[in-house]
C-alpha cells in the first residue's frame, strides 16, 4: 500500500545490501522480460507431457505489467507450438456503476466540508473476491475445471486477483509479479493503469484516493496469503516491464531468509514539498534538478523497497513483501503478536533547512478515530529527533498557556474560507529547536516543524499518512493549488489540554535517563511517553558499543558521527557499513552486536528505536 502522491523520479544508487551469496542457487534467477516468459514457457511445456490441459496464472501486485509478461507467455508458447487459450479475471468484476457506487457508499464518500480535496476514506475490507460478480466468478471457476479435464494446451488465467482463494486451486502454474510502492505511483501518474473494476480511468488523484483504500489493500492481502502459505511457483520482479527477473519462489524465500542474517537499509523515496529544504538534497547529492526536498521516506514500511546485491546482481523488492515473508525473524514474536505482519514504526526526515517556510500547524487522529473513520491499524503518534538546526529555528508543539483554542479554531476555518492570515504564534506554543532534542507527539496534539531545521520524524504504525492541517499559512501547493485544511477532523481529534507548561513536562526530552555506561559509551532514553509504544534511545560512544536485539528489532539511525561498522558478534561478516543520516534496521533474530566508529578520536550518536521492555506500558 501506498499513500504518496507525488514521488520523485529518482533512485537513490548507494541504498543496497551485500548478501551472502552462498548456498542460494543463483543459477535459477532468470533475468530479462523475454527470457523470463521462455522459462516459463517452457516450463509448461514439460508439463503438457504428463498432462492434456495446463493452466497457468499471471497475477500481480496492483500497476504490476501483467499484460505485457501475458503478451511474452503467448509468444512463446506460440514458438513452442502450443495452443493457447487465455481468461481475463477483468470480465468477473461486478458492474462500474454497481461497484463505483457500492465503493463510494462505504468507502469513498464524499463530503467536501469534511475532505475539501478527497483524500481520507475507509480501507476495504475484504478480498478480489468480494468487488467480482459471483455468478460469473462461478462460471469461471467451471470453465478453469473443464479445461484442466478435457482441454487441450494451456490456458493462461490472467490479471489482478488470478491467484485468489476461489480460483488458485485450479491453477497449475503461479506465478506473480511485484513492483515496488514508488512505482507503482509513478505508473498511477504516467496513464499506466485503471482502477480494478474500472472500465476508464479516474482523475489521478481519485484514481490514487482509490488505490490506496480498494486495489492496494485488496493486493497487499492476497500477496500475503501467497507468501504465507507458500502457494507461488514464480515470483518476477516487474519495477520495470522492459527488464523483467524470474526467481523460483524458493529462491525468493532463501533471499529474504539471508537477508535477516544483515542489518538492512532500505532504498529511500524522495518527495518534494512547498516547505522543502535543501540539507539531504545536498547531502546525498540528489538532482539539482528538484525542487527541493521536503520528505525523505527513508523507512516507511508501505512506501519504500530494499535492494539486495549478490554476486554482482541487484535485485529490488518492495520493502513490505519481505516484511510479508519475514515478519517473525524481522520484527520478532512480540512485535507480531501485537501488530501482525506490519512493521510497526515508520521513519522519514521533514528537512526544512534553509526553506522558505514551517510545515503546516496539525494534528493526527487517535485509534478510536481513525479505526471507525478509516479502518487502519491504530492511532497515530509522531516524535521528532531535532538533528540540525539554522539560525531562529523552533518547533511547535501544543498551545500556549492562556490560548483560546476554540477562537485559533474559529480563525482557522475563517483562513479556511476567505484567505487571510491568521496570528498561530498566539496560539500554538513552540521551543526553541537544538540538536539532540527529542520531541514526543502524541496523538491529537497540535505541531508544526519550524523552518530552517532537519527532522527525524518517527512514528507509529497507522499506514496512512492522516495529517490534519489546522493552518498552512494561506500557501499554494508546488503546482499552484489551494493547500487542503482539516479543520472538521482537527477540530475532532484535538486535544485542548495540551499546553505550554504540560509539553515541557512531558513531551520535550520526556523520561531521558541513563541505562548502562562504560568507559567512552552510553545508552540513554531522549524520549518515551506513557500513550507511545515505542522507545527512543541515544547511544554515544567514541570506538565502540555492544548491543542485543534479544528478539526484538532494533532500528539505527547515525545522528552525529561519519560513518560506523554495523556487525554481528558471532558472525563479524554479517554486517552494514552506516553513513552519516543513514537509517539500518537490526532484525529481531540478529542477536549480539557491536557498532565501531570507523573515525578515530571523534564521537557518535546513534538513534535507536525499539519496542518499549515489555511491562512498561502503551
Amino acid at each position: 500500500m501506498s499513500f504518496m502522491f507525488n514521488p520523485y523520479p529518482y533512485d537513490d544508487p548507494n541504498a543496497f545490501n551485500v548478501l551472502d551469496p552462498s548456498g542460494l542457487p543463483l543459477s535459477e534467477l532468470v533475468e530479462g522480460s523475454g527470457a523470463s516468459a521462455a522459462a516459463e514457457a517452457a516450463k509448461a511445456a514439460g508439463a503438457l507431457k504428463r498432462a492434456e490441459g495446463w493452466v497457468i496464472a499471471v497475477d500481480g501486485y496492483s500497476t504490476a505489467p501483467l499484460d505485457t509478461f501475458r503478451n511474452l507467455l503467448e509468444q512463446q508458447l506460440a514458438l513452442l507450438g502450443i495452443p493457447v487459450t487465455v481468461m481475463a479475471v477483468e470480465e468477473l468484476w461486478q458492474e462500474e456503476e454497481t461497484l463505483s457506487e457500492r465503493l463510494a457508499a462505504e468507502n469513498l464518500q464524499e463530503d467536501l466540508e469534511k475532505d475539501p480535496v478527497l483524500l481520507y476514506g475507509k480501507l476495504f475490507s475484504g478480498s478480489y473476491e468480494d468487488l467480482w460478480d459471483l455468478k460469473k466468478l462461478a462460471a469461471a471457476k467451471a470453465a478453469l475445471a473443464s479445461f484442466r479435464e478435457a482441454g487441450s494446451g494451456v490456458l493462461i488465467l490472467w490479471g489482478y486477483g488470478a491467484l485468489c482463494d476461489t480460483l488458485r486451486p485450479l491453477c497449475d502454474q503461479k506465478i506473480y509479479l511485484d513492483t515496488t510502492p514508488m512505482r507503482a505511483m509513478l505508473r498511477l501518474k504516467r496513464g499506466e493503469y485503471r482502477n480494478i473494476g474500472a472500465k476508464k480511468a479516474l482523475a489521478f488523484k481519485r484514481m490514487a484516493r482509490r488505490c490506496y483504500y480498494v486495489d492496494f489493500e485488496v493486493a497487499a492481502k492476497l500477496r500475503f496469503t501467497l507468501l504465507h502459505e507458500k502457494q507461488l511457483d514464480s515470483y518476477v520482479i516487474a519495477n520495470d516491464a522492459l527488464s523483467m527477473s524470474l526467481l523460483p519462489a524458493s529462491l525468493l524465500e532463501g533471499i529474504f531468509a539471508r537477508a535477516m542474517e544483515y542489518p538492512l537499509r532500505c532504498k529511500p523515496v524522495y518527495l518534494e514539498g512547498v516547505w522543502g529544504g535543501y540539507y539531504i538534497q545536498r547531502l546525498r547529492g540528489l538532482p539539482r534538478e528538484m525542487k527541493n526536498c521536503a520528505w525523505v521516506f527513508d523507512m516507511i514500511p508501505m512506501e519504500v523497497s530494499v535492494v539486495f546485491e549478490l554476486n554482482g546482481r541487484k535485485l529490488e523488492f518492495p520493502f513490505y513483501t519481505l516484511v510479508q515473508s519475514q515478519g517473525p525473524k524481522l520484527m520478532g514474536k512480540r512485535s507480531v503478536d501485537a501488530f501482525g505482519y506490519y512493521f510497526p514504526v515508520r521513519f522519514n526526515y521533514d528537512d526544512t533547512y534553509h526553506s522558505n517556510g514551517n510545515m503546516s500547524i496539525q494534528c493526527h487522529p487517535g485509534e478510536k478515530y481513525v479505526t471507525e473513520n478509516n479502518g487502519e491499524l491504530g492511532r497515530q503518534d509522531e516524535s521528532y529527533y531535532i538533528v540540525e538546526t539554522g539560525q531562529g529555528a523552533r518547533t511547535y508543539l501544543g498551545f500556549q498557556k492562556d490560548a483560546d483554542v476554540e477562537e485559533f479554531i474559529a480563525e482557522a476555518r475563517r483562513s479556511e474560507k476567505d484567505g487571510q492570515p491568521v496570528d498561530y504564534q498566539k496560539y500554538v506554543y513552540s521551543i526553541e529547536s537544538k540538536p539532540g532534542t527529542q520531541v514526543m507527539i502524541p496523538a491529537g496534539t497540535i505541531h508544526a516543524s519550524g523552518q530552517n531545521q532537519l527532522i527525524l520524524e518517527i512514528g507509529s504504525l497507522t499506514v496512512g499518512s492522516y495529517t490534519y492541517k489546522m493552518y498552512d499559512y494561506v500557501r499554494k501547493d508546488l503546482d499552484g493549488n489551494p493547500r487542503p485544511i482539516h479543520t472538521y477532523h482537527g477540530d475532532q481529534v484535538l486535544d485542548r489540554s495540551r499546553t505550554a507548561d504540560w509539553v515541557d513536562q512531558n513531551l520535550v526530552n520526556g523520561g531521558r535517563r541513563t541505562l548502562r555506561k562504560g568507559k567512552d559509551w552510553e545508552e540513554f532514553v531522549v524520549g518515551e511517553h506513557e500513550l507511545l509504544y515505542f522507545s527512543l534511545r541515544n547511544e554515544r560512544f567514541v570506538t565502540a558499543i555492544e548491543d542485543d536485539t534479544a528478539g526484538d528489532f532494533h532500528v539505527l539511525t547515525l545522528v552525529d558521527g561519519e560513518q560506523v561498522l554495523v556487525r554481528s558478534k558471532t558472525n563479524p561478516e554479517r554486517c552494514f557499513l552506516q553513513n552519516y543520516l543513514d537509517i539500518v534496521i537490526v532484525p529481531a533474530d540478529f542477536g549480539p552486536y557491536e557498532i565501531i566508529n570507523q573515525k578515530a578520536g571523534t564521537v557518535c550518536v546513534e538513534h535507536k528505536t525499539m519496542l518499549k521492555p515489555a511491562g512498561a506500558g502503551a
